[in-house]
């Protein structure tokens, strides 16, 4: 994967499949300590203590497509490429919490990508699924968190073309306050 972003998407599209009612998005940028972190916690499936030292080796998965698992594997070696860390801690019926660390001006830190997009498509393809998306740089942060969003729309789907709309302008707008002038 090219861009942090699509990371951050196969990471929660794993918990949304591991029956996640609810996933944490953390993305906290700290220029003074020059880190990155990245958080994706869940409360789905969890996994036994085997398969968490199994999910980094890329050839190792659960999926029945396919034979071979690169998104975590991929995840981890961005991270450490950059001299951060990669952890991941998980407990069958408890859920999966994945912890990125990556050095912020490394040279080989991917860019983030489109995270407007990310949290967009995620939201508004599993609509059933809760979200709370928190994003900080320095001191300045933002947090979305789509049950507040259902608790105002009541039954109006967020695939409806003006909320579709309305939850990527805000994601876009506030992404974007929050970041300033700083390239993440």
């Amino acid at each position: 994967m090219t861009e942090l972003s699509l990371n951050i998407l196969d990471v929660a599209e794993n918990s949304v499949k591991a029956g996640a009612p609810l996933t944490k998005i953390v993305v906290k940028a700290n220029t003074n300590e020059n880190l990155l972190t990245i958080i994706i916690d869940d409360n789905g499936c969890g996994m036994s203590e085997e398969q968490v030292k199994k999910v980094t080796d890329p050839f190792y998965t659960t999926r029945t497509t396919r034979k071979v698992g690169l998104g975590v594997p991929f995840f981890k070696e961005a991270a450490e490429a950059t001299g951060g860390s990669f952890l991941i801690v998980s407990k069958q019926g408890v859920g999966t919490t994945v912890t990125a660390s990556f050095v912020l001006n490394h040279i080989d830190r991917m860019p983030m990508g489109d995270l407007t997009a990310t949290m967009h498509t995620l939201i508004t393809m599993h609509e059933e699924k809760d979200f709370i998306f928190t994003y900080t740089v320095n001191d300045n942060s933002f947090t979305l968190d789509t049950r507040q969003l259902k608790e105002i729309l009541g039954e109006i789907s967020f695939k409806e073309f003006e909320v579709s709309n309305y939850i990527k302008d805000y994601l876009k707008e506030n992404i974007t306050s929050v970041t300033g002038e700083i390239i993440i």
